[in-house]
């Protein structure tokens, strides 16, 4: 389908090439991972390393640092396609390229020197967030935010950084991490937390158990702990303390990236329920023949067109807050494609009827996978919380610029 928002020739060219990608790379594979019971088996290293080879892994560095400079709207097309292939391998990619546009604003000159060209060389180079705990994560956007309970103390040269982190995409693959730890006790984790740069081999940083998930399983999700972990000051991102506008000011994309990743999943279940209807007879005549099914395969392109439209201009002003960004965007149009992804589902199963329960139809993996942005980049409900937060201005914009 065309898109309004493919403005050049380079972003044809760039979505031919993930295109391919899936059809070569992505789609023989995915099933079969999906299927390993160990959930560490379900990633695949092949991929990553085809990715960097095409230049998809490294697209959001700029061209300095070995990259394309792609653009926050061009980024979030490319994760929808991925997505279409597997949604594991676009949340892969999401977090990667996030990371990759946050290291470029927010750390400083040495840090880009001494971290970037490592991660660009590097043909299985990922990145990773620790932002998610056990026993908190959204408080943040509550009347009653807490502190971070990974914490650290200060000490000669650097800090000490007790703690565990879980659920952490590529938590247990990355090369380099950007970990939320409080600093400030008697604060909050949204006004007393600093951003640290964590490297995969430091003393005193280790890799807990991994997830076992109910879909997205081509991505890994992991436990990052740290007991008595030595982090020098010279790995503190932004200023200590401010963890929050850190991130609020250099990341406004997360939000629509996950947008386009849960989409992508409502593409192809979109594709496979007018590719049954095409197919199977019943009552004497196609389903697409009989005018509910029909009607309901045009419901489902108008919630996919309309949540890309939301991701797209959400995506376009991440780039160009100038021009009317607003922190609800930071939100809600990942709530939006996400509800729409698991209507779809539900929809494309009943669609197929009892083949769709059975697993060689591939509806019940996209089902699966549907269902993990109900919740993953954050809970629809504290989105919608957050969003109302940035509306009424009940809390402070961390992101605003002074």
């Amino acid at each position: 389908m065309e898109d309004m928002f493919i403005l050049n020739e380079d972003q044809r060219a760039i979505l031919e090439t993930v295109a391919r990608f899936v059809k070569d790379e992505v789609t023989p594979r995915a099933s079969a991972l999906d299927a390993n019971q160990d959930p560490e088996k379900c990633f695949s290293w092949e991929i990553i390393e085809k990715a960097h080879e095409v230049g998809i892994r490294t697209m959001t560095l700029a061209e300095k640092w070995g990259g394309l400079g792609a653009d926050c709207l061009t980024t979030a097309m490319v994760l929808e396609e991925l997505a279409k292939g597997d949604m594991g391998v676009s949340v892969i990619m999401a977090q990667t390229f996030k990371i990759a546009q946050l290291m470029q604003k927010a750390l400083n000159e040495e840090q880009q020197a001494r971290i970037l060209p490592k991660f660009a060389k590097d043909p299985r180079g990922i990145l990773a967030i620790g932002m998610t705990e056990p026993g908190n994560g959204s408080d943040k956007n509550t009347s009653h935010p807490v502190p971070f309970r990974t914490s650290a103390v200060k000490t000669k040269g650097g800090w000490i950084v007790n703690g565990l982190k879980h659920f952490i995409s590529n938590g247990n693959r990355a090369s380099y991490y950007l970990v939320m730890v409080q600093t400030d006790k008697a604060k909050t984790m949204a006004d007393g937390s600093t951003f640290f740069l964590v490297e995969r081999d430091r003393p005193g940083f280790t890799i807990g158990r991994v997830h076992d998930k109910m879909g997205e399983r081509l991505a890994n999700n992991s436990e990052l702990v740290f007991q008595d972990c030595f982090i020098p000051d010279e790995n503190v991102i932004g200023a200590v303390d401010k963890g929050s506008s850190v991130f609020g000011e250099f990341a406004p994309q997360s939000n629509p990236y996950a947008g386009a990743t849960v989409l992508g999943v409502a593409v192809a279940l979109h594709n496979k329920a007018i590719e049954w209807a095409k197919l199977r007879v019943q009552g004497g005549k196609l389903l697409v023949e009989h005018d509910g099914i029909r009607a309901q395969l045009a419901e489902m392109r108008m919630l996919i067109d309309a949540s890309r439209s939301y991701i797209h201009r959400a995506a376009w002003l991440a780039d160009h807050r100038e021009h009317g960004w607003d922190r609800t965007l930071a939100a809600l149009p990942k709530v939006m494609a996400s509800q729409a992804a698991w209507k779809i589902a539900t929809w494309c199963m009943e669609i197929h009827g009892g083949y769709g329960y059975m697993k060689e139809t591939g509806v019940e993996k996209l089902v699966r996978d549907a269902a993990v942005f109900l919740h993953s980049d954050g809970v629809n409900r504290t989105l919608f919380l957050k969003a109302a937060n940035a509306m009424f201005g009940l809390l402070p914009d961390p992101g605003k610029r002074q």
